[in-house]
């Protein structure tokens, strides 16, 4: 076997579906309002979903990707919509966010599933 496959193979290799990676982001505006930190946790989507997102015809991508990416808090809860008065969890969230929150949560979302970042690297040979 290569060097590369034998790596590959590796129990500490993740099956990156099983395991898809989360970061937390403190939601400054909201933070000021509540008067204590309140912290979106988002995660990566799988692989496709954007590109689902994307070709579904969705006229906002960006709020339909951070729709699919926000784990925590519950975008979708009831408790939500009844505050907010959003009759969807799109119509919530663009009642709870401003433009801006929606796109800074969606580039984070994008970054963590691989998009808009660096990740591989060229091997110089001398």
């Amino acid at each position: 076997m290569s060097d590369v496959l034998d790596r590959l193979l590796k129990p500490e290799v993740e099956i990156v579906s099983k395991n898809l990676p989360r970061k937390g982001y403190r939601m400054k505006r909201l933070s000021e309002q509540a008067g204590e930190d309140v912290v979106f946790t988002v995660q990566a989507l799988p692989y496709g979903r954007i590109e689902e997102i994307v070709e579904s015809g969705v006229s906002d991508v960006k709020l339909h990707t951070v729709l699919a990416g926000v784990v925590e808090p519950d975008l979708k809860s009831p408790a939500l919509r009844e505050k907010f008065g959003g009759a969807t969890p799109a119509e919530t969230v663009k009642a709870m966010l401003l433009s801006g929150e929606v796109l800074d949560l969606a580039r984070a979302i994008e970054r963590l599933t691989g998009y808009g970042s660096t990740t591989i690297q060229e091997i110089k040979k001398n």
